[in-house]
């Protein structure tokens, strides 16, 4: 649940800057109806507050070379606070996990891996993911085709009260 409410325009803001963030500060107000100045002091209180959290760019993984896509289930023998922290740093500091999650179920971290190719894949999963302390079990899902990726967050639930 968000902190205070987001009005009409805040959220247009939102929608329009996730669709593409280039929008010039007079596109986007005139896209949300508002005029410049407004506009900017909305944007600058959005991202003080958080809401936005920063702007980068989406590049195409196929096209740099990296075709391959795994979602990796890893399952630890051990579970403490301390353990989890461990597990956490070490995902964050392997530059081919793009994402990692901490969850509940089957796995205990689930982690979205971006490789060149299946040679690729198997060296990071021998040489660094199967070395990582209390390793129970790793199971790797291969992406065949990406159906949606970068998709925008919802944010009807942000309706004015």
């Amino acid at each position: 649940m968000p902190k205070e409410n987001l009005d009409d325009f805040d959220r247009k803001i939102l929608a329009a800057l996730q669709a593409d963030a280039r929008l010039s500060n007079v596109d986007l107000a005139e896209k949300v109806g508002l005029s410049p100045s407004p506009c900017l002091r909305r944007v600058k209180r959005l991202e003080e507050d958080g809401y936005i959290r920063g702007y980068r760019a989406v590049l195409d993984r196929r096209k740099l070379g990296l075709g391959l896509t795994v979602y990796v289930d890893i399952k630890v023998e051990k579970h403490s606070a301390e353990n989890a922290a461990s597990h956490q740093r070490m995902l964050e500091a392997i530059p081919e996990v793009v994402s990692a999650h901490m969850v509940s179920g089957e796995a205990d971290f689930f982690a979205e891996v971006v490789v060149p190719d299946l040679a690729a894949y198997e060296e990071l999963l021998t040489q660094r993911l199967l070395s990582l302390p209390m390793v129970k079990d790793i199971r790797s899902n291969f992406v065949i085709r990406a159906i949606k990726t970068d998709g925008a967050l919802p944010l009807a639930h942000l309706a004015e009260v």
